[in-house]
């Protein structure tokens, strides 16, 4: 199987400061990469400029065998990329339903088409469709999470960035979202997955990169890390 996305030796930054220094890693359709490290390792970064978001500075992004290196952010969305940035992102004054129809847009299909993926999303996050008339602020942080992941999925892409999907929420609605991340797999999606909560990422994840300070530290199949010292080792500069 071919991956769908080849980072090699990246590096990355914000104007002159560079954070990311050298990171390779693939990621496969219908499997999870869970991006791990601590705070300021530079996963975030990474997103980013896999995204478009940020500047590569060196190194080479290819999906698809493609080099879209240099390919604008909203061009790398109609190639099947999505990206959920960290802080559940969505538009709090607009609907549930008006979020997810937000989401389709670069489609350009007709609203009859969006509505048949709104409706997919409603059974995939039935809490959704109770809400659908609500102001999505007026939702849950993990509801919130929830909508902004489906906002992505809208777009139909086969290659999903997730940063820090668990964050600021309860343990169940972090097991809950996990096991939307293990269902999404399910269907031949490929997962980056940029995550602190490491045992949540662990369950869900077939292969680990972690991060430390901008570079690999570590590069396996999550089946051949048995205990997680190896990781918390990785965390903390003793790989």
């Amino acid at each position: 199987m071919e991956p769908i996305l080849k980072v090699r030796n990246l590096q990355t930054g914000y104007g002159d400061l560079r954070v990311v220094w050298d990171v390779s890693f693939d990621v496969y359709p219908g499997q999870v990469t869970a991006l791990l490290g601590r705070n300021g390792a530079g996963k975030t970064s990474t997103l980013r400029a896999l995204s478009g978001l940020n500047k590569v500075a060196s190194g080479t992004v290819e999906m698809d065998g493609a080099d879209i290196t240099g390919v604008p952010a909203h061009k790398r969305v109609r190639q099947g990329m999505a990206y959920v940035q960290e802080g559940k992102r969505v538009f709090h004054k607009q609907t549930v339903e008006q979020n997810l129809l937000l989401g389709g847009y670069t489609r350009k299909v007709k609203r009859s088409e969006l509505m048949e993926s709104v409706e997919s999303m409603y059974e995939m996050f039935p809490i959704l469709g109770e809400k659908r008339s609500l102001p999505a602020g007026s939702m849950s942080g993990g509801q919130q999470q929830m909508l902004a992941i489906g906002a992505a999925l809208m777009a139909q892409p086969r290659l999903l960035l997730l940063d820090e999907p668990s964050g600021g929420l309860a343990p169940v609605i972090v097991g809950e979202v996990m096991d939307r991340v293990q269902q999404l797999k399910e269907t031949g999606l490929a997962v980056l997955l940029v995550e602190q909560a490491v045992e949540a990422a662990m369950s869900v994840a077939d292969h680990v990169t972690v991060l430390d300070i901008g570079k690999v530290v570590l590069d396996a199949d999550a089946k051949d890390i048995d205990d997680l010292a190896v990781l918390k080792d990785a965390y903390f500069g003793r790989v």
